[in-house]
This record gives C-alpha cells, sequence and structure tokens, in this order.
C-alpha cells in the first residue's frame, strides 16, 4: 500500500510504538497511519466507540467516518468484515505479532494478505 490510511485496533492509548488489540470490536482505540509514496507520514489516535453484542457497525462507521482504505486485524467477525467491504475498507491479516509498526510496514511493503472468509471468528470477543 503506498498511500491511504491504515487503521489498527490498539489497547491503550496506541500510536506506531503501540500494541495491537487481539479482537478489532474491543480495542481501546484504533491507531490511524497515513501513507504518502510508501512512507508513513502522520500517526493518529481515535477512541473505540461501545457497542452491544450485535451492534459490530458502531467501528465500522467510526473508521469509514474517518476515511480509512485499509484495517490490520487479528480477528474479526464476519458481520463486520462484510460491513468494510460495503464502505470499501479492505481487511488485512496478520495473526502473528502485537507491535503495531512492523506491521503496518509488512502491509506498506505488500506483504500481508487480505483476511479470508475462512479466517474470521465467531465474534462476541472470541
Amino acid at each position: 500500500m503506498q498511500q491511504g490510511r491504515i487503521a489498527i485496533p490498539s489497547v491503550e492509548a496506541g500510536g506506531l510504538d503501540g500494541q495491537r488489540s487481539g479482537h478489532f470490536g474491543h480495542c481501546d482505540v484504533f491507531t490511524l497511519v497515513d501513507v504518502t509514496a510508501g512512507e508513513i507520514k502522520q500517526v493518529t489516535t481515535i477512541p473505540n466507540q461501545s457497542h452491544v453484542q450485535g451492534g459490530c457497525m458502531v467501528p465500522v462507521n467510526l473508521l469509514a467516518d474517518h476515511k480509512v482504505d485499509a484495517l490490520i486485524v487479528g480477528g474479526i467477525g464476519m458481520r463486520p468484515l462484510m460491513g468494510f467491504k460495503q464502505v470499501g475498507i479492505d481487511v488485512y491479516y496478520d495473526v502473528e505479532r502485537q507491535e503495531i509498526k512492523p506491521v503496518v510496514e509488512d502491509l506498506i511493503a505488500g506483504k500481508l494478505p487480505l483476511i479470508a472468509e475462512n479466517q474470521v471468528c465467531g465474534g462476541g470477543g472470541s
């Protein structure tokens, strides 16, 4: 990904040196990374909005409102995945590492796969 805005579900304060959240819907904040010409240009965070079970579209709409182009997750349910597809946000999958910066660098380098439908979780914090 050479240009655009990447969102990473994060724990605590987030940021480029922060840690990823295991499940996007239950993160504390989203770290937003703006990329131009293959380089990280700006990093900001936005608080996640609480949602009850089944309210999976809340974070989808939040990220769409913030003009996110790509999301990196270690886990996501089918309903929000379909929601992200509907709003044009590509969802990439990395379950290996919890550090934000190397995962963002992998996406910029084209090393992360789009998540497959057989990799989604059942939701509810699984």
